[in-house]
């Protein structure tokens, strides 16, 4: 065997082995539980902690308190709707989908339900209890 020959292999080895390589996504995992996330907002960084059921988001931000209904289009996608709206904007609803998972962890990408070209990433911590 030539040395291209042995380098093709491995190329074609590396790029078999890559190429099975998928992002863990156990979104069921993440369905339910008390979460941090900290965010920009108009040039201020926002911590928040939320409590999520499979129906009802409750976001506790500073002495804030804000719920939302939760519906799940899948097992890594939902839609959030403000129980109690105060404008306009806050009647949009917001599209979450996660992207990937980590043991206590998830990065998901969130909209107003619509508007493709202004999504947002973040990722949120499973808060131990």
């Amino acid at each position: 065997m030539s040395i291209l020959q042995k380098i093709f292999s491995l190329f074609i080895l590396a790029l078999i082995t890559t190429s099975c390589y998928e992002t863990e996504r156990n979104c069921k995992d993440f369905k339910t539980g008390t979460f941090d996330f900290t965010y920009t907002l108009n040039g201020k960084e926002v911590h928040s902690t939320f409590v999520r059921s499979d129906s009802i988001n409750i976001d506790y931000i500073g002495d804030e308190i804000d719920t939302a209904s939760v519906t799940w289009v899948s097992d890594c996608e939902f839609i959030m709707r403000k129980l109690h709206p105060k404008s306009l904007q806050e009647k949009k609803a917001v599209q979450v989908r996660i992207l990937s998972t980590d043991k206590d962890s998830y990065t998901f990408e969130y909209s107003i339900v619509g508007d493709a070209k202004n999504k947002h990433r973040g990722t949120a911590f499973r808060v131990k209890e």
